[in-house]
């Protein structure tokens, strides 16, 4: 199985990239979406939570005010820090949860959409990793006009994330998001024929059809084995 990793900035584009893999039938697992899962009413994660910033964050039908809750962290970096800390173990075992479940179905190929790939050190595994990127101008516009934000805020949800520079430099492919979506489209593409690229060999051991291959031959070697002791 290949695990590539797909990561970026917000407002860098990465969600649209994202849907571009789920248009041509590559299985995409979205961290924003396990997380949301883990904050819901009743989890652990939504314990630990409500534990540690108060019922203040939480809406009149007592689930997470999550606008709330994000305008609380992304102003306060330690408040951030505890936020990631209580989430963590909750987000990676649902990932991969998601990630099993397409081993088992035979998914060949699969991308991990994960906003703190690197500060998260889910880097290691994943290859390789595609990085959107956008220059901070850009960046800063775009946030703000999706958001209807002021530009205080939006450089604090951009400060508050690793710079989109430094994640450029440790990527193995770099989608440059600064251009129309017609631009965006074609660099895809690209992008599109190297991760669908034949297996590897270690991939190939990691996937389900090769787990079942070694499988065999252990099964094959072992009959084998016994009938050849048999006629000593």
């Amino acid at each position: 199985m290949r695990i590539v990793g797909l990561t970026g900035g917000i407002s860098s584009g990465k969600s649209t990239v994202s849907n571009l893999f789920k248009s041509h039938d590559i299985p995409v697992v979205d961290a924003d979406i396990v997380a949301r899962d883990v904050l819901k009413k009743g989890t652990g994660g939504y314990k630990r939570v409500v534990a540690a910033f108060g019922e203040d964050i939480l809406q009149a039908n007592g689930e997470v005010d999550r606008p709330k809750l994000g305008q609380i962290v992304f102003s306060d970096s330690g408040k951030r820090q505890l936020l990631n800390r209580l989430l963590a173990p909750f987000i990676s075992s649902g990932i991969f949860r998601e990630i099993l479940k397409l081993w088992l179905k035979g998914c060949k190929v699969i991308v991990l959409d994960i906003p703190l790939l690197f500060e998260a050190k889910m880097d290691k595994w994943t290859k390789p990793i595609i990085v959107v990127w956008v220059d901070t101008e850009t960046q800063l516009q775009r946030l703000m006009a999706r958001d209807r934000i002021d530009e205080e805020a939006a450089r604090n949800r951009t400060n508050a994330q690793m710079a989109l520079d430094l994640k450029r430099s440790k990527a193995d492919i770099v989608i440059d998001n600064s251009g129309t979506i017609e631009d965006l489209e074609e660099q895809f593409q690209k992008v599109l024929v190297q991760v669908t690229k034949p297996l590897t060999w270690t991939e190939f051991w990691l996937s389900r059809q090769g787990a079942f291959s070694a499988l065999a031959s252990i099964i094959i070697g072992v009959v084998v084995g016994k009938n050849v002791l048999g006629k000593l």
